[in-house]
């Protein structure tokens, strides 16, 4: 065991006036399984790209240990190498038997490794990389989000996976998973950064009692400051009067004065504005005793939303549903029969490749959204949209945001003052209005098409994986939205807290 020192870490990019990390300061040993939690732009990819050495910074990063990341890069030649090439690559000093045997710990058969990586799922190529990643000992191992887009049982065998190992970071939203892996966490607050032992759920159990505490010694300090100010302000007045009646008095009004008498009423105007000052600096001492109390504070703004109810009951029918792509000879899945109805929040549940977007894209076309083409599928059995269904799309892909959100906005015919009130409530900081959208980061990405889709009236919400890089507070924010608006929802998401929460049913896709 030994331990990383993090001492005044500080970090920018070029060309941005804002700071990714500053004055960061954090221990933790390298035998740990620690959880790292924050918001999205909070900066954990880059400082897992820090401590791999990738950026210049101000500070100090001191540890003897070797660090490699998760995900491997990789290139369109890549993919047209086999596994066993690019574990070679990736894992220059492991032996190939190291792979093999961490393949066989995470449920895949050493036969991927010669096939093109290319052939491979998602979730199989997230895997084949995570079983390359710990083939060798004496490393740290910093894990980015390894669950984002693998289906339910992938990501059971990633988490089953990990739960063995150690001596790791890794960077997650998915709760269950933290749960289910993490002894400690680190924590990237608003204003500082903690190191807990426990997992998500007993750190959060904590916060919540430190938030509470915190807002109840803010309220306390508020309300004493209010009464010093008035008892200050009061005895101010009284002095202000005393120190006007010193000089000069009429002797008929006041026959019991004499000109002696001010040098009685100049002490105790002093006496009145010594205890002014006393009170100043009480207030000073109350002021800066709450200073800090709020500041890492999650100030998680209620979303709204605002659906239309349409006219008929069921807004899609599916019977005897099957989907085939054009020259394929196996068909995604055959047989499948559920209907949508008003009031419903149904998730699609199958694993990656299933069809479960694909019957999406299928839904889009016949709604009339425009660039949604199915011409490439084999649409058997019956799929049915009423005619006039207004639909809110999330697509899982944000590799299409580009340019500014006003030209965003522009493009959609969306309210730019609404939907930026809506970005700021997702946690969006103002420096981000004027940054391009493909200087986002890929939650914020995210945040934008949620966004656009709340501000958008509809009958029907259609989000394909909406949580994907999504930060655990906006999960849990866009959980009460949907739990107290009840919009009428059709989903694809794997986070298995989310599910419990939000859907009133889940649709199993069989692979065939």
């Amino acid at each position: 065991m030994s331990q990383i020192l993090v001492s005044d870490l500080s970090f920018s990019y070029d060309g941005s006036a804002d700071s990714v990390l500053e004055n960061v300061n954090f221990n933790i040993d390298t035998d740990w399984k620690l959880g790292l939690i924050g918001r999205n732009g909070k900066g954990k990819t880059t400082l897992l790209n820090l401590l791999m050495g990738r950026y210049e910074y101000n500070g100090s990063i001191t540890s003897n240990t070797k660090f490699d990341c998760f995900p491997y890069q990789t290139t369109p030649e890549d993919l047209e190498k086999t596994a066993a090439e690019l574990c070679e690559k990736w894992k220059p000093m492991a032996e190939s038997w190291q792979v093999v045997m961490q393949l066989g710990l995470i449920g895949m058969d050493a036969e991927c490794l010669y096939r093109p990586f290319k052939t491979l799922s998602f979730g199989e190529r997230a895997r084949v990389m995570l079983a390359a990643l710990f083939a060798c000992e004496n490393e740290f191992l910093l894990i980015d989000e390894p669950t984002n887009h693998l289906d339910r049982e992938a990501r059971d065998l990633v988490k089953e996976f990990l739960k063995k190992k150690k001596g790791f970071i890794l960077v997650s939203h998915d709760r269950d998973l933290l749960d289910a892996v993490c002894d400690h966490v680190l924590v990237l607050n608003r204003k500082t950064v903690e190191v807990q032992a426990g997992n998500f759920t007993s750190w959060w159990e904590n916060k919540e009692k430190s938030d509470a505490f915190a807002l109840a010694e803010n309220e306390k300090h508020q309300k004493e400051i209010a009464k010093l100010k008035a008892s200050g302000e009061r005895t101010r007045r009284w002095a202000e009067k005393s120190e006007s009646t010193k000089i000069g008095f009429d002797p008929v009004k006041e026959p019991d004065r004499c000109a002696s008498t001010r040098s009685y009423i100049g002490a105790k105007t002093k006496k009145m504005q010594a205890r002014v000052k006393s009170f100043e600096k009480r207030v000073d001492r109350e002021i800066e005793e709450k200073e800090g109390l709020l500041q890492d504070i999650e100030k998680v703004k209620d979303l709204k939303l605002t659906p239309l109810s349409f006219h008929k009951e069921v807004l899609i029918n599916a019977n005897e549903l099957s989907l085939q792509y054009a020259g394929s000879e196996t068909e995604l899945f055959s047989g499948i029969r559920f209907q949508v109805k008003r009031g419903d929040r149904m998730v699609l549940s199958g694993k990656n490749g299933c069809g479960k977007s694909s019957i999406i894209r299928a839904m889009l076309e016949k709604a009339g959204v425009e660039g949604y083409n199915t011409s490439n599928l084999i649409i058997k059995g019956t799929l049915e949209v009423p005619a006039g269904l207004t639909i809110s799309y999330v697509s899982q892909d944000t590799s299409f945001l580009t340019g500014s959100l006003r030209k965003f906005c522009e493009e959609r015919g969306l309210d730019v003052s609404l939907f930026l009130a809506v970005l700021r409530t997702l946690d969006f900081g103002r420096e981000q209005f004027v940054k391009n959208m493909e200087d986002f980061s890929e939650g914020q990405k995210k945040k934008v098409l949620i966004a656009a889709s709340l501000i958008t009236p509809a009958h029907l919400y259609i989000w394909d994986e909406p949580l994907n890089y999504i930060d655990v507070f906006s999960r849990m924010q866009i959980e009460k939205l949907i739990l107290e608006f009840k919009p009428t929802m059709l989903l694809v998401e794997h986070d298995v807290r989310f599910r419990e929460k939000a859907a009133t049913q889940i649709v199993e896709l069989p692979s065939l």
